[in-house]
C-alpha cells in the first residue's frame, strides 16, 4: 500500500475580464475497496460557494459559479489517498454466459455501446475480432486486446487534441492515454465485452522516494467486465497498482473531464494544468 498526496491545479487565464462562469470539476478521488481517501479539498479563486454531489457514474463533482467579473479562474484539488494494488483476476466465464450476464444490468449494457469517441477504426475492429476468436474466455481476450492496442500505439503528446476520437488516433498510431483508452474501449465493445473509461492519476515513479514531489499528470485507463470488473492500463501495459488513483468512471472522456464549464464574455481563455504527486508512505 502507498500513501500519495496529490495537488492538481488547473483553470483559465482570460485575455480580459469575463462576466461570469459556470463550472463542474471532477478532480477529487473517492474511497473504494482498494483506495481510501484520508483527506480532500477543493480551493477556488475567486472564492465562491460550491455544491458537491455524486454523478450518475459515481464520480464526485464540484459545481460552482463565479458571477463577478474575473480575468482568471484557478481550481486546486488537494487529496491524500492510500492505495492498494489491484491485480488482475481472470474469470473462467465463457462468451455465451457473458452475453447473458451483460444484458441483465444497466451498468454493463451502457458500457457496450460505442460513442463517437470509441467507435473503432476497421483495423481495430478486425484485430479485436481476431484476438477474441483465439481465446476461450472474454477475460483472457480482453487482456490480449488491451495489450495489443497499447503495443501498437506510441505514446506521444501533441499529436491529438482533447476532442480527438480513438479512430483518429489509431490512424496516426500516436496519442496520449486518453486516445489509447478510447481505442481499447472500442475494441473491447466490438467483441461484446463491456468496458468503461477510468480517469485518475498515476505516480510516474515506480520506485519513488518518500517525500519527494514529482510532476505528474491526469491519467486514463480501462476496466472490463467478464463476470466482474477488472482494470488494466493499456498505455503502460501494466495492471492497476498502488500508483494509480481513481477519480471517476464513465463511457468515455466526455463523462469524466477534470474541468468543464462555460463563461460569458468576448475574451479567449487559456487553460493551464499542473499536477504534483508526492509519495508519503
Amino acid at each position: 500500500m502507498r500513501r500519495l498526496r496529490i495537488e492538481h491545479a488547473t483553470g483559465f487565464t482570460y485575455q480580459g475580464a469575463v462576466g461570469a462562469s459556470y463550472n463542474e470539476a471532477r478532480m477529487l478521488p473517492t474511497s473504494t475497496d482498494t483506495q481510501f481517501v484520508l483527506s480532500s479539498q477543493l480551493d477556488i479563486e475567486p472564492s465562491t460557494s460550491v455544491n458537491y454531489y455524486v454523478d450518475y457514474f459515481g464520480t464526485r463533482v464540484a459545481a460552482f459559479d463565479v458571477l463577478a467579473g474575473h480575468a482568471a479562474l484557478v481550481i486546486t484539488a488537494r487529496s491524500l489517498v492510500e492505495v492498494r494494488r489491484r491485480p488482475l483476476e481472470f474469470s473462467d466465464l465463457g462468451w455465451e454466459r457473458l452475453g447473458a450476464e451483460a444484458g441483465r444490468a444497466v451498468t454493463t449494457v451502457e458500457m457496450l455501446g460505442q460513442s463517437a469517441r470509441t467507435a473503432p477504426h476497421p483495423e481495430v475492429a478486425e484485430i479485436a475480432r481476431s484476438l477474441a476468436s483465439q481465446h476461450p474466455t472474454p477475460a483472457r481476450a480482453a487482456h490480449a486486446i488491451a495489450t495489443a492496442i497499447g503495443d501498437a500505439v506510441e505514446y506521444m503528446p501533441g499529436i491529438t487534441g482533447v476532442h480527438s476520437t480513438g479512430a483518429e488516433a489509431w490512424t496516426a498510431r500516436k496519442g496520449v492515454c486518453q486516445d489509447i483508452t478510447h481505442i481499447t474501449l472500442g475494441a473491447l465493445r466490438e467483441v461484446g465485452i463491456p468496458a468503461r473509461y477510468v480517469s485518475g492519476y498515476l505516480h510516474p515513479g515506480e520506485h519513488a522516494e518518500i517525500g519527494v514531489p514529482t510532476r505528474g499528470e491526469s491519467h486514463a485507463w480501462i476496466e472490463w467486465f467478464a463476470g466482474d470488473w477488472q482494470g488494466f492500463d493499456p498505455t503502460n501495459g501494466i495492471e492497476i497498482g498502488d500508483r494509480h488513483v481513481l477519480v471517476g468512471r464513465g463511457r468515455d472522456y466526455n463523462d469524466v473531464p477534470p474541468l468543464r464549464g462555460v463563461y460569458a464574455g468576448p475574451h479567449k481563455g487559456d487553460l493551464h494544468v499542473k499536477v504534483t504527486i508526492t509519495r508519503e508512505a
